[in-house]
């Protein structure tokens, strides 16, 4: 089967094998003439990256990159991105990796010309709105894994590194001008990073798809996106060259992404402060923490679950579902506890604390409390 389109959904997606040559085209379709590429440390000397700066100087869009990005990216990274695309006269940002690399690259775009602090953007009811919209700059983003969706995300994620809290920042025109999915650039992920971006896009999918909200759309694209992760994922793990599941994953990630305007919960508002505290691979961590969630959200959920199963193709309703999630994890290598992931004197308050802030908690189909929420972790440590 070839895996090749053009999408305008939720905005202009270049989805293909080898789609990356057409950069400097979306570059023009974005007006973008003096790109700043932007992506993690570990990526910055891959021939994947290396190949793209050239596609860029070829084209005469130069071959600025900054790559100072921590793998949970904070405020000091941002500012520091901020200097250089001010510095050298960028008009647009080419956001290129995993959800490292495409978040601060959102966000560099977005608050480089702002004149207010980036925490006053946070996704808090209106905050939004006090952003200059007309100083945005352009966005083109260039995944090269299959997990946070953040390519077609309207938000970045940012730990404040004084207080150790991960904010989700918004602004409609955060999206991307254009994205550029080619599973070509995801065949060297390696197989822990397969794993846990792959296990992100179900997170994602299964919370938006539990979420008591009323979004029909959302609950379709996220059950379908649960059941290509459950056929492909496997697959993309163990051979890595695989292209139709490479491509079936990024199309999974970005379902998960579109999917969780419904709402996100307890597994994301957990994994947040864990990320933050303990720098833990964030769709490890949420992996790692889904069953216990699954169970403590169950007498909310049990019969939306059943009919996830079904629809799955797995027996033994919400039971043989929870059986799948954690024989699924099991089978790539994903820790089953919050201890098994190296969290063995966890500050309990602190955890607590980051997890009931953490907004993602509100779209729970139960409402979190410090009461019922400290069983919940105590689970998440012990696993199961």
């Amino acid at each position: 089967m070839t895996l090749t389109a053009t999408w305008s959904y939720p905005t202009a997606i270049r989805f293909g094998a080898g789609r990356i040559q057409e950069l400097p085209a979306a570059c023009a379709a974005a007006g973008i003439s003096r790109p700043l590429l932007v992506t993690d440390r570990g990526l910055a000397n891959l021939p994947i990256t290396a190949a793209t700066l050239g596609l860029m100087e070829a084209a005469g869009l130069g071959r600025a990159l900054f790559s100072d990005v921590d793998p949970n990216p904070n405020e000091k990274n941002l500012e520091a991105g901020i200097r250089a695309f001010i510095a050298n006269g960028h008009d647009g940002v080419i956001a290129f990796g995993g959800g490292s690399g495409l978040d601060l690259g959102k966000l560099i775009a977005f608050q480089a010309r702002q004149t207010r602090p980036v925490w006053d953007f946070e996704d808090i009811g209106d905050w939004w709105t006090r952003a200059d919209a007309s100083a945005i700059s352009p966005i083109i983003c260039v995944p090269t894994t299959a997990g946070t969706g953040s390519e077609v995300g309207r938000a970045g994620v940012l730990t404040n590194s004084d207080t150790h809290e991960k904010k989700i920042i918004f602004h409609p025109k955060i999206m991307p001008t254009v994205v550029i999915a080619d599973a070509e650039l995801t065949v060297s992920m390696p197989r822990t990073i397969t794993a846990g971006t792959g296990m992100d896009a179900f997170a994602h999918c299964l919370e938006a798809y539990s979420s008591p909200s009323f979004h029909p759309m959302s609950q379709g694209i996220a059950l379908e996106g649960m059941r290509l992760v459950k056929e492909y994922l496997p697959r993309a793990y163990a051979d890595g060259k695989d292209l139709e599941a490479r491509a079936q994953m990024m199309a999974a990630a970005m379902m998960g992404a579109v999917a969780f305007q419904k709402g996100l919960g307890a597994i994301h508002a957990i994994s947040h402060p864990v990320g933050a505290l303990y720098n833990t691979h964030h769709g490890t961590t949420n992996a790692t923490v889904m069953v216990p969630v699954l169970r403590f959200n169950r007498p909310a959920i049990e019969k939306k679950i059943e009919a996830a199963a079904r629809y799955l193709g797995i027996g033994g309703g919400f039971d043989g579902f929870c059986t799948f999630v954690s024989n699924l994890n099991a089978s790539l290598g994903i820790p089953a506890s919050l201890r098994a992931l190296g969290i063995n004197s966890p500050n309990m308050t602190a955890l607590l604390d980051g997890a009931l802030k953490d907004p993602s908690g509100a779209g729970n189909p139960i409402t979190l409390t410090r009461e019922n929420l400290l069983p919940l972790l105590e689970a998440c440590l012990a696993g199961g």
